[in-house]
């Protein structure tokens, strides 16, 4: 007997259906430590198993897509991560084969704290073959960010499989069974819409780039006489500017021009989220010819586009020169591409390569595996600006035309586990050609190429809206200018963005050369850290917490740099208390850590650490709490190695404001930590 389930989700799923649109589940993401294991990393039965939605099919029956201890004794364990924290009311364990062995649960919140919530002292085999195990209980004052799962696989007799680990902050059940799918789950708010003569022509309009704020169109057009190279065989870049938001109108499209443009056939595959930085199609040769065997970067210049310069990655080769496609990644450090290559599936695959740690060579390309990839071509990938969600076209996945646009979720950072492809459904796919599906940032906007209805039948540039139940997670778009903190002058700079919570750097990006302006895009769930670098100069980070966002949402921050100078002073805005307490939170680690690394490189350099607090409170107190944490800082700095006689600390309460304290929006401005250049 086939068991149907539907999944309470945080996103699209694939093959099932959604039962709520808010973003109130979260599945497995990552193992941090598992007690024995019958495989190694993504075989059959390995731990990685357990991660993503359940899908081991069909239940009841061993399979190859869920984990299996390879011992039998009574501790055996799992432990896993998820790829966001919640305030959690219950947790679901998939049993899909042999349940009942299950003998304690443990959530792991943010600090690293173990918090017991299920307990089986008598387990054993059950009458059922598998079960989704739930466990519900009060919501705790601690956000959830690991699960420990123990079990006593001696009392089952014969093998046990856990297929999926899954928390909710709401109590609705996370899998239920013998439910009837609707056919088509994928829904939009509107059909498709030409988007009209000011972006579409008689000629070829294809490969559409839309800009992460929504506000520039990019796209390729072929054999138009206003093209550099002319008409015939030819293609070049072109752009088109938001003209009325909330009409969706556009300005007539224009010709990006040289460098970018040659007399050869020219691409722009992406652009990266602050709009300064060009993925090109080709290699552009010192002679003005290109060379189909790679891709270019340009940068934007206070002057124009600078000449593309050759992206350098690891084994590279396309064994197809005339298709191909790419993709950079909101992040600026994940690049996607549709080659064709003898370590594929067949004929075009997409791959992936990541941004090394020198900034400007890539990795040798890896396969996103066959849950994507088929014999057929599959090419046209975008990776949504949550860095998870995978749109691309598919030949070999079957549907309405020779090819069609799919989505998949990305389950891991293996970048090889993926949720089964969804046809995007008949309101985007025809029996024509479909494909170049891209999205803006905020999720509502789609954009892709058609053969239908297009101006003199060619092929043209739609708009479609998709329903907010299948649109990427929530993301928030971080933009403002990069500025001299003593001069207000803009500065060209990189700007990296971090996780506060694991240290680990998510992204880069560019500050224009022109006026300083940057663009981020921060993905919800997590607690993030960014700053500006430049030579000669040391950062004032800035931070935003966006872990329970719920919308898309637009933040303006400018971000300062500071001279490295004797006598000037750099606030430490990513140091973190406890409310009224002197002890340094988690998240304040990357920020200590880069102050590590500078007094480590600059030996002769000595800082004085000053701490300030508002108001509020006896200033007597006020005053010790300051200067309890400034000690505590520099007893941080000493215990990595930093000596203490380069140190001083001074608290001073709350003596020297910076902002009015008759609000709390401006006087937690007063609540800082800062450090003064002594000694250079």
């Amino acid at each position: 007997m086939s068991i149907r389930k539907i999944l309470l989700s945080a996103g699209l799923s694939v093959g099932i259906s959604v039962v709520a649109q808010a973003q109130h589940a979260v599945w497995a993401g990552k193992v941090v430590a598992v007690s024995s294991q019958k495989a190694e990393g993504k075989e059959a039965f390995s731990p990685e198993k357990v991660l993503g939605e359940p899908n081991a099919l069909p239940l009841g029956q061993a399979s190859n897509e869920a984990w299996i201890p390879k011992k039998e004794g009574t501790n055996e364990f799992i432990e896993i991560r998820f790829g966001k924290s919640l305030i959690a009311k219950q947790v679901t364990v998939v049993e899909n084969f042999n349940p009942g062995s299950v003998t304690k649960i443990e959530l792991v919140d943010t600090r690293g704290q173990k918090h017991q919530v299920y307990e089986n002292t008598s387990p054993g085999p059950l009458p059922e073959t598998f079960r989704a195990l739930q466990a519900t209980f009060a919501p705790g004052t601690y956000r959830t960010i690991g699960v420990i799962v123990t079990m006593n696989t001696k009392a089952v007799n014969g093998v046990n499989q856990i297929d999926a680990i899954g928390i909710a902050d709401v109590g609705e059940t996370m899998v239920k069974k013998e439910f009837q799918a609707p056919k088509d789950a994928v829904s939009f708010d509107s059909s498709m819409v030409n988007l009209g003569a000011n972006v579409n022509s008689k000629y070829v309009d294809t490969h559409p780039v839309i800009s992460p704020d929504g506000r520039t169109l990019f796209f390729a057009r072929q054999e138009s006489p206003q093209n550099i190279g002319g008409g015939k065989d030819g293609q070049d870049v072109w752009y088109s500017t938001i003209q009325n938001a909330q009409k969706k109108t556009w300005n007539p499209a224009k010709n990006i021009g040289g460098p970018i443009n040659t007399p050869g056939p020219n691409g722009l595959a992406s652009v990266s989220s602050d709009g300064n930085t060009a993925l090109l199609i080709n290699v552009y040769k010192p002679d003005g010819t290109l060379d189909p065997k790679g891709l270019s970067l340009s940068r934007r210049t206070k002057t124009g586009w600078s000449q593309p310069e050759k992206v350098e990655i690891d084994d590279f080769y396309n064994d197809d020169q005339e298709n191909v496609d790419y993709y950079l990644g909101t992040s600026g450090k994940v690049l996607l591409m549709a080659v064709d290559r003898k370590d594929g599936q067949g004929q075009q695959d997409i791959f992936v390569s990541f941004r090394k740690e020198d900034g400007q060579t890539w990795t040798k390309p890896r396969n996103l595996g066959s849950t994507i990839n088929t014999k057929k071509p599959e090419f046209a990938p975008f990776l949504a600006a949550d860095g998870k969600t995978l749109y691309f076209a598919s030949e070999g996945w079957g549907g309405y035309g020779k090819s069609d646009i799919f989505y998949s979720k990305r389950l891991d950072d293996s970048w090889t586990n993926w949720t089964k492809p969804r046809n995007l459904g008949s309101t985007v796919n025809s029996p024509d050609f479909d494909a170049y599906y891209v999205v803006s940032a905020a999720g509502e906007d789609a954009y892709l190429v058609s053969a239908r209805k297009g101006i003199d039948g060619s092929k043209d540039i739609f708009r479609i809206n998709l329903k907010p139940a299948f649109r990427p997670e929530v993301v928030t778009l971080v933009r403002g200018r990069v500025l001299d903190a003593a001069t207000k002058k803009p500065i060209a700079s990189t700007i990296r963005y971090e996780n506060l919570l694991t240290g680990e750097e998510i992204g880069v990006a560019e500050s224009s050369p022109v006026d300083g302006s940057y663009t981020i895009v921060l993905p919800s769930g997590a607690h993030y850290g960014y700053r500006a670098d430049a030579k000669d100069y040391l950062a004032e980070s800035d931070n935003l917490d966006v872990t329970d966002r719920q919308k898309y949402s637009e933040v303006n921050q400018d971000l300062y740099l500071v001279p490295f100078a004797v006598g000037q002073t750099i606030k430490l805005n990513n140091i973190f208390f406890a409310q009224s307490k002197y002890y340094l939170r988690e998240t304040s680690y990357p920020e200590l850590q880069r102050l590590v690394r500078t007094l480590k490189a600059y030996p002769a350099v000595e800082i004085k650490i000053e701490g300030h607090t508002d108001n509020q409170g006896d200033a007597a107190l006020n005053l010790k709490l300051s200067q309890d944490r400034v000690n505590e800082v520099k007893k941080y700095l000493v215990s990595k190695g930093v000596s203490g006689n380069r140190i001083t600390t001074e608290g001073f309460g709350d003596k020297k404001p910076i902002a009015p304290n008759d609000q709390e929006e401006t006087r937690k401005l007063n609540r800082r930590v800062e450090f003064r250049i002594t000694k250079k």
